[in-house]
This record gives structure tokens, C-alpha cells and sequence, in this order.
């Protein structure tokens, strides 16, 4: 039987922590069944979570490490409209990215996702003929923010740049030959891992059990049997149906789900290294008509570059690693239209993910695959989730809940997530004029200045946990009280990225061994 959920949640619901994962987990296995197993806390399993539990359905949620330790952790933190496939003709996945964007970017997650500037400069590699393709590229995706109904207020319209323009936005671009630039705008996510850490706070708000840790052994479709990952124990957590986002590892628990993973790679630069980044780049790849490598600066001292888009074969590893060939791909393009040059010392640090794409066999490239999302429902309660991408991650979830609803016969609401804020989010000019630094009010929203009202309790939290980068003890000491951080890694390799850097990690831990240490021997601070 579903339960209701007419009623706001209570304060404080949202909250993650160990010893909440310990209570519910104990709660879930061996307990009755529930209407909906999601087995995977990347976005789509997160916003699964979350639709159904919005719903007034019981939920429980796993995932065999963290949330978002996959795929979702290693995108290139870019909420796209769809421009790209306009040009391969896809048009309902490119208006099904448009929506998408705006509805983040306007209703559920404005404080997370914001718009971005980007200059395509016009390099002497930039035939005219590739510029006019471009340039009506950037017009259609206006004409797509349009349709989808997102305000110019939002998302500015493109435009044409002269040379002097060009090189005020793109100092990094060599100035010889350029004869211009095309501004456009699309929606960036200030980081994507804390996108999935507030999709999963937001279900938990709604009654979803959150569990990570959890490693699912077998799967049908009334339930699981499990493993705590931290104690060794087995159980089982029962439920009328089940839904499968494990993204790249779909098939390992369910047989017949065929997957073409795809890698994107991305590296890290120090910001010094191309000066000051007015706006991002995107930067074509010489040969390729749709293909840009993307220079993005995350103000936080750090630029990543990437994107790469090639097949994997073989056995897929938990954490992708980013392989030379691609890291020197990377530096090539850039070597292209950069006026300092780059070399391979100058990469701090590297990342890989692996995209879930559907297998198609008449198709020979990874990056020619559509990007649509595909639900495959078996007659034995599971549903499968597999394709898409991170913007379109609350339709993928949305569908995949309607197919367990009606897989389960379950009596559930309509999808609620449309119009439902994510937690920290508030309406532009209430997010503006919160008492707490910008940069705090891009990572946590409405809850910015109790993050900072704990730096100013605890002053030795105030401090950054590592010199040169802004992230300080309070956030850390957060992440532990209510966003599920269990350890060390969760802290700096996702609600955090300290640990993009290996350098960086290796000088921060002290820090936050230390911290760890405190907030698990002493009782909690007055400020919470």
C-alpha cells in the first residue's frame, strides 16, 4: 500500500548521515517490502528515487559505493540544451534538452545551475563556411530555448563578436589571424556531483531510504539480496518492483541489457596557466564539423578541458582512468588556438567517465550514438534505465518510474519532479540576497548561511582544508552532519573535488583526517 505524501516534510528531513544510514538500513533489510527498490545513486537513480517517493510511494535506494561514484561525478558539469543534436537531426531528444535545462535552471535547481558564456573564436582553422555553421547552429539553439519556453532573462541570446570583443572574453586565444568570435550561452552545473547529493536529500526529505554502501548480489524483480559494505552482513530488502540505474554496469545485474559505453575525458589545468576566463571555449576540433574540445573554468582556481568521445571495450572499472592518448588529444587541440602554450606537466590532474549509451549495431562511432534514453521492462518487476545524459536525467527517472508503476500495479500520484525545488533552491532574487558568500549560495542554496553560521561558531572551521583552494572545514563538517559523507573519499572526491588534483588530496588529508576525527569523538557544535 502507498503512504501520502500531501504534506510538506519536516524540517530537518533531509538530512543524511551514518547514523541515519544505519537506522534505515536496519529498517529496510528484512523489513516489508516496499513499493520501489532503486538499485544505483547516480542522477537518474537519485531522480528515481525522488519521483517515485514524491509519488507517495514507499522507496528504498542503494548504491554499492556513494552517491554519485559513477558516471554522474564525471561529466563535463554542463546542463546542454541540445544543440548537438539538432545537426544529427535528433530533434525530440534536442527539445526533450531544452526543457530539461530550463526547468533547472528556473524551477527545480537554480541555485546549482546557472548560464555559462562561451566564444567560439575565429581562428584562421575556422573556415567561413565552418562559422556560418556554426554561427546557425547557435541560432537554432536560441530558437530551441525558445520552444521550450525558458525566458531570455535566463539564457541570453547568442551573438556575433569582433575582434577587440573576442580577445576581451578570450585572452587566451592567440590574437594572430583571429577575426572574431561567436558568443552563446548554455546551463553549467556548479558541480555535478552535488546536483545528485541534492536529488538524493530531496528524496530522503520525501520518506526515500538512502542507502550507500549497499551492494545489491542478486537482483529480481521483488527485491534484492544485499551487502553492507561496511560490516560484511547479507540481508534481503523486498520490494513489489524494482528499478535498475546502474548506469554502465546495467548488465551485471540483469541479462540481456546491452550497453556501448562511451568515454569522455576531461583534464585539469591550474587557472594561472591561461589567465583570467571571462567565459568558456569551445574549441573545434580540426577535421570535425560538430566536435569541440570545451575550456571550462570552474572559479575555483581550476580549469577543466575535454571532452573526448570514444568506445570502451573490455571490463568496465569502477573509476575510468584517463588515458594518455587522450590527455595528449586534448593538449593538441588547445596547442591549435592558445597563445601560451600547454604541456604535459601543466595537467594537474585528469578524470574519465563512461557514458551508458544504447548498443546500436549500424552505428560505428560512440559519438554518432543518440543520446535518447531507453526503459527496458522484463515480466519480472525489474525496469532498466539505460541511455541519456545528465540533463535529461529527471525524464529518464520520471519515465522509469511509470513503467514500475505500472510493472508493479502500484497506486502512486503523478510526477511531481517538473515543479518540485531540489533542496538550497529558491527563486533568483531570493537566492541573491542571502547573507552568505556567492560562492556558498552556488554550492548550497537557501542553506549557505547556516554553512557559514558554522564557520563563524567554530573558527578553526573557517579555515580552507587546503591553502589555495576555497573549500574550508565547515563544509566538510556539513557534508558529515547532512549530506551522507561517510569518509575520507566522500568528503573530497565528491561532495567535494579537492581530490580532482592528486596533489591537492594528498595535501588536504591531514585536514580532514583531523576533522573527521573531531566530529566523530566530540559531540556536535550548538550550530547545526
Amino acid at each position: 500500500m502507498s503512504r501520502t505524501s500531501s504534506t510538506a516534510p519536516p524540517r530537518g528531513a533531509s538530512s543524511l548521515s551514518a547514523a541515519r544510514r544505519s537506522r534505515e538500513l536496519a529498517e529496510a533489510v528484512g523489513g516489508p517490502a516496499v513499493d520501489v527498490l532503486v538499485v544505483g545513486l547516480g542522477a537518474t537513480g537519485a531522480g528515481a528515487a525522488l519521483d517515485a517517493a514524491a509519488r507517495g510511494l514507499t522507496v528504498a535506494a542503494v548504491d554499492a559505493h556513494d552517491l554519485a561514484f559513477g558516471t554522474s561525478r564525471w561529466s563535463s558539469k554542463l546542463i546542454h540544451g541540445g544543440l548537438r543534436y539538432l545537426a544529427s537531426a535528433q530533434f525530440d531528444v534536442a527539445h526533450e534538452s531544452a526543457v530539461e535545462r530550463g526547468l533547472l535552471m528556473e524551477r527545480t535547481a537554480p541555485h546549482l545551475v546557472h548560464a555559462e558564456p562561451f566564444v567560439l573564436p575565429l581562428t584562421p582553422l575556422v573556415p567561413r563556411g565552418q562559422a556560418a555553421l556554426a554561427w546557425a547552429g547557435f541560432r537554432a539553439g536560441d530558437a530551441l530555448r525558445l520552444a521550450a519556453r525558458t525566458a531570455r532573462a535566463t539564457l541570453p541570446a547568442p551573438r556575433r563578436l569582433s575582434a577587440t570583443e573576442a580577445r576581451h572574453l578570450a585572452p587566451a586565444v592567440r590574437p594572430e589571424g583571429l577575426r572574431g568570435g561567436l558568443l552563446s550561452w548554455d546551463g553549467k552545473v556548479t558541480d555535478d556531483a552535488r546536483l545528485v547529493t541534492a536529488l538524493a536529500r530531496t528524496a530522503a526529505a520525501h520518506g526515500a531510504r538512502v542507502l550507500t554502501r549497499v551492494r545489491v548480489l542478486r537482483l529480481t524483480g521483488r527485491g534484492a539480496v544485499v551487502r553492507d559494505e561496511l560490516t560484511g552482513e547479507e540481508g534481503e530488502i523486498r520490494a513489489r518492483t524494482v528499478v535498475n540505474a546502474s548506469g554502465v554496469w546495467a548488465g551485471r545485474l540483469v541479462e540481456g541489457i546491452r550497453i556501448r559505453p562511451s568515454r569522455g575525458t576531461h583534464l585539469v589545468l591550474r587557472s594561472e596557466r591561461l589567465g583570467a576566463l571571462p567565459a568558456g571555449l569551445h574549441v573545434p576540433v580540426p577535421g570535425e564539423t560538430n566536435r569541440f574540445v570545451l575550456v571550462l573554468p570552474q572559479g575555483d582556481g581550476r580549469v577543466y578541458v575535454g571532452l573526448t568521445d570514444e568506445p570502451v571495450d573490455g571490463d568496465l572499472p569502477d573509476v575510468p582512468a584517463a588515458p594518455e592518448s587522450d590527455i595528449g588529444f586534448l593538449l593538441d587541440v588547445l596547442g591549435c588556438v592558445l597563445d601560451t602554450p600547454l604541456h604535459r606537466r601543466d595537467v594537474v590532474g585528469a578524470f574519465a567517465g563512461l557514458r551508458p549509451l544504447l548498443d546500436s549495431a549500424d552505428t560505428g562511432r560512440t559519438a554518432d550514438i543518440s543520446r535518447r534514453h531507453a526503459i527496458v521492462s522484463r515480466g519480472d518487476g525489474v525496469v532498466t534505465v539505460v541511455g541519456g545524459k545528465l540533463t535529461t536525467y529527471r525524464r529518464m527517472a520520471q519515465d522509469a518510474v511509470d513503467a514500475a508503476v505500472a510493472s508493479g500495479r502500484l497506486t502512486a500520484a503523478p510526477c511531481r519532479t517538473a515543479r518540485l525545488p531540489l533542496v538550497g533552491a529558491a527563486p533568483p532574487r531570493t537566492l541573491r540576497a542571502l547573507a552568505a558568500p556567492r560562492r556558498l549560495v552556488r554550492r548550497y542554496g537557501t542553506e549557505a548561511p547556516a554553512v557559514q553560521a558554522l564557520a563563524a561558531a567554530h573558527p578553526h572551521l573557517a579555515e580552507p582544508v587546503l591553502a589555495g583552494h576555497p573549500v574550508t572545514g565547515a563544509e566538510l563538517v556539513w557534508a558529515l552532519r547532512h549530506e551522507g559523507a561517510l569518509d575520507e573519499a566522500d568528503l573530497l572526491d565528491r561532495r567535494t573535488r579537492v581530490g580532482l588534483v592528486p596533489e591537492d588530496r594528498d595535501r588536504a588529508l591531514p585536514a580532514v583526517r583531523r576533522l573527521l576525527d573531531e566530529t566523530r569523538e566530540r559531540p556536535r557544535p550548538g550550530v547545526s
